[in-house]
C-alpha cells in the first residue's frame, strides 16, 4: 500500500494525541479521587523497599520485563562485631537485633509487602486483585510462639498460618468467595490497534459482462488504527480510523486507483449495573486495603519473630545456667570421691561410702553430658534464629555465651487486668487485620447489589467518509466529481461532508436472575460472618491477656518458692559440710545435701525461665513486644537496625 500524502500521518498522530490527553486527564482525576485516594504506606511510615517494582518515565519499559535481585545470604557485620577470643557473646538486645537483620522468616516476610503492591499497581488498570499473604512465617525452630517451651504450638519449622487475598481469608471458617464480585470491570489502560497490510488478489471469470475482463485482478492496500478505553466511571470510548486504495484491471470501475477513508468515534456509558466509581473501581480499593493489611501482617510478623527469639535466648540462658550448676555438682561430686579414697587408704571410712561416692560421680556425669548436650542444641538453634547462612564451619560451632542473666529477686507486679485487656484490642494487629477486612467485604457487598441492576447503557457514535482517486483510463466516457489524491478522500472524511451518528439505548433484563442474586445474598451472609468471627477474635484476645497475666503470676509464685527452697537447701548444704569438716557427719550426707542444693537450683532456673517467658506471653498478648523492646518496624522493614536504636 502506498499513502500519496504526509498529511495522513500527521492527522493520526494528532488524533492520537488529543485522545491520549484525555485519557491522562481522566486517568488523573481517578488517582487523586477523594473515594480512590488511599496510602499504600505503611500505617508506621515506612520507607520503600529496596527491591520494589522500578519505576520509569520511558514509554517503551511498559514492554521490557523486571528482575527482582537475588536475595543477599551474608549475614550482617553486626554478628562479627560481637565475636571475641572464638565466642559469641551475645545480650538479648543484640538477638533481637541480629534477627531483624538476619531472620530469615522476616527476610521472606518482606517480600510480601511488594507483592502487596503489585496487585494496586494491575487494579489501577482495571485487573483483578491476586491476594495476599497474611500469615506469619514460622519456619525457625525452637522458642515457641504464642506458649511457653519449645512444644508450644509454633515452635519448629513450619510454613504459614492464615491465608491468602486478606485478613483471614479461608481460615477460621470463614469463607471469602465472593471479594470482589461484581460487574466485569475493563482495562483502564489505552489499547492502541495497528493493522497495515497489501493483498492481490485474482479471480477467473465466466463471462465479460460484469467487469468487462476474462480475470479480474485487484490490489488492495489497508491500513487500521484503533484506539480503545475504559474510565471507572462505567464510561467505554473507541476511536476507529480505516483507509484503503484499490487498482483494478476492469474498465467498469470508474476510478483506479480508488482511495477511501472511514472514521468512527463510538462512546458507551453504564447506566444502572456498572454506573459510577463503586463497582468499577473496587479492585483498587481492595488492593490498598489488602497492601494496608500486609503492612499490620509484617508487624504481627515482626511480633512473632521477636517472641520466639527472646524464648530462644531464655531458653539458652537456662541451658547455660543448668550447665554451670551441673558443673559445680560433678566437682563437688569428684572432690568428695577423692577425699573418700584418701580417708579409705587411712581407714577411717568404710569402703561403702567410697563406692557410694564413685556412684554419685557418675550419675552427675551424666546430668552433666545431658545439660553440655542440651546448651549445645539450645546454641545452635539461637545461631539458626539470628543468622542468615551457617555455612562457615567456625561459626557452625562457635560457643554462644548470653550475657544477660535471670534475676530472681526481680518479679515485677502485673498491670491491671483491664487495662492489659484494653491495651490488646487497641495493639493486636489481627484485630486490625480484621476491621480492614471488613472493609474489604463491605466494598463487594455494595457491588453485588449494584450488579443486581439490568444492564442499561446509552451509546453514541459520530463518523465520516470520503472518497478519491483518479478516472480508470480503460473507463471510456467516465466522470467523476471526487479528489484525485489520498489528501482530498481524507479531507472528505473529517469535513463533515459525508456524516454517519447513532444515539441509542442498550437494554438487558436478565430473567429470574439468579447467578448475581446468589452472589448478593452470599456477600451478605459472608459479611455478617465475618463480623461474627472479629467478636470471637475479641473474646478469645480478652482469654490470651487473662491466661497470660494469670501464668505471670503463678510463674511469679514459683520462683519466690524455688528461691525460698534454694536458700534451704544452701543453708542444709552448709551444715552438713561444716558438720564433715568437723567429723561429725559423713561424706554421703553431704553429697545428699550437696545433690539436693543443685536441684533446688535447676528448679529455680526453670522456674526462672518459665517466667521470663510469661512476661514474653503477656507482651505478646497484649500487642506491646515491639514497644517493650524499643522496636521501629522501619529497621525491620529495612533489614538494619539503627545504631541509634535502644
Amino acid at each position: 500500500m502506498r499513502f500519496q500524502d504526509s498529511g495522513f500521518w500527521q492527522r493520526g498522530i494528532a488524533i492520537l494525541c488529543v485522545y491520549g490527553m484525555l485519557a491522562g486527564s481522566l486517568g488523573a482525576q481517578v488517582a487523586t479521587s477523594p473515594q480512590t485516594q488511599g496510602s499504600t504506606a505503611s500505617p508506621q511510615g515506612t520507607p520503600p523497599l529496596r527491591f520494589e517494582m522500578p519505576k520509569s518515565h520511558n514509554p517503551l519499559n511498559a514492554y521490557s520485563p523486571e528482575t527482582v535481585p537475588e536475595p543477599a545470604l551474608a549475614n550482617s557485620t553486626r554478628l562479627m562485631q560481637l565475636i571475641r577470643d572464638g565466642k559469641l557473646y551475645l545480650s538479648l538486645r543484640d538477638a533481637i537485633d541480629l534477627a531483624l537483620e538476619n531472620n530469615l522468616d522476616l527476610a521472606i516476610a518482606r517480600y510480601n509487602l511488594p507483592i502487596a503492591d503489585t496487585d494496586i499497581l494491575r487494579t489501577q488498570a482495571g485487573g483483578f486483585f491476586r491476594g495476599v499473604n497474611t500469615g506469619v512465617v514460622q519456619g525457625t525452630p525452637g522458642g515457641g510462639v504464642g506458649g511457653f517451651g519449645t512444644g508450644a504450638p509454633g515452635a519448629g519449622a513450619g510454613g504459614t498460618s492464615s491465608g491468602a487475598g486478606g485478613a483471614g481469608a479461608g481460615a477460621s471458617g470463614l469463607v471469602q468467595s465472593t471479594l470482589g464480585t461484581g460487574t466485569p470491570v475493563s482495562s483502564y489502560d489505552p489499547a492502541i490497534a495497528v493493522s497495515v497490510g497489501a493483498e492481490h488478489q485474482t479471480t477467473p471469470l465466466a463471462n465479460l459482462q460484469i467487469y468487462g475482463v476474462h480475470s479480474l485482478q485487484l490490489n488492495t492496500g489497508q491500513g487500521t488504527f484503533g484506539y480503545l478505553q475504559a474510565f471507572p466511571t462505567g464510561t467505554n470510548i473507541s476511536f476507529q480510523f480505516n483507509n484503503n486504495r484499490q487498482s483494478t484491471n476492469s474498465p467498469f470501475f470508474f476510478l483506479s486507483p480508488a482511495t477511501s477513508g472511514m472514521f468512527r468515534f463510538t462512546i458507551q456509558q453504564e447506566l444502572l449495573a456498572g454506573f459510577g466509581f463503586g463497582p468499577n473501581l473496587r479492585y483498587l480499593r481492595i488492593a490498598r486495603n489488602n497492601k494496608k493489611i500486609s503492612d499490620i501482617a509484617f508487624k504481627d510478623q515482626v511480633i512473632a519473630t521477636v517472641t520466639q527469639i527472646e524464648n530462644i535466648y531464655w531458653d539458652l540462658v537456662s541451658a547455660y545456667e543448668q550447665t554451670q550448676v551441673n558443673e559445680q555438682s560433678s566437682a563437688f561430686a569428684q572432690q568428695t570421691l577423692a577425699n573418700a579414697k584418701k580417708q579409705l587408704q587411712l581407714e577411717s571410712i568404710p569402703e561403702m561410702d567410697v563406692m557410694r561416692a564413685e556412684a554419685e560421680v557418675s550419675k552427675r556425669d551424666q546430668d552433666l553430658t545431658v545439660a553440655r548436650t542440651s546448651l549445645q542444641l539450645q546454641e545452635t538453634l539461637m545461631k539458626n534464629a539470628v543468622t542468615k547462612s551457617l555455612s562457615d564451619p567456625l561459626l557452625e560451632a562457635m560457643p554462644v555465651i548470653p550475657t544477660d542473666r535471670m534475676q530472681p529477686d526481680k518479679i515485677e507486679a502485673s498491670s491491671q487486668i483491664q487495662d492489659l485487656i484494653a491495651q490488646a484490642l487497641q495493639s493486636r494487629p489481627e484485630l486490625a487485620e480484621t476491621d480492614i477486612d471488613l472493609l474489604n467485604r463491605q466494598i463487594s457487598r455494595k457491588a453485588a447489589r449494584n450488579a443486581l441492576l439490568p444492564s442499561l447503557s446509552m451509546v453514541g457514535f459520530y463518523g465520516g467518509s470520503g472518497l478519491a482517486g483518479p478516472l480508470n483510463p480503460l473507463c471510456q466516457g467516465c466522470t467523476s466529481n471526487v479528489p484525485v489524491d489520498f489528501a482530498g478522500a481524507l479531507g472528505n472524511t473529517f469535513n463533515n461532508s459525508s456524516p454517519d451518528y447513532y444515539v441509542g439505548l442498550n437494554l438487558n433484563i436478565p430473567i429470574r436472575n439468579r447467578v448475581a442474586k446468589a452472589d448478593q445474598y452470599r456477600s451478605e451472609l459472608e459479611y455478617r460472618q465475618a463480623e461474627l468471627r472479629r467478636e470471637q477474635l475479641k473474646k478469645q484476645v480478652r482469654i490470651e491477656v487473662r491466661n497470660a497475666q494469670y501464668a505471670l503470676e503463678q510463674t511469679g509464685a514459683r520462683v519466690q518458692a524455688a528461691r525460698k527452697a534454694r536458700d534451704l537447701a544452701q543453708r542444709t548444704f552448709d551444715i552438713t559440710k561444716k558438720e564433715q569438716d568437723l567429723g561429725a557427719g559423713s561424706s554421703y550426707q553431704t553429697l545428699t545435701a550437696q545433690r539436693d542444693l543443685s536441684l533446688a537450683e535447676l528448679d529455680l532456673v526453670s522456674a526462672m525461665t518459665i517466667h521470663e517467658k510469661a512476661k514474653i506471653e503477656l507482651d505478646r498478648a497484649t500487642g506491646t513486644t515491639l514497644e517493650h523492646n524499643g522496636i521501629q518496624i522501619q529497621d525491620a522493614l529495612n533489614g538494619t537496625v539503627n545504631a541509634a536504636s535502644p
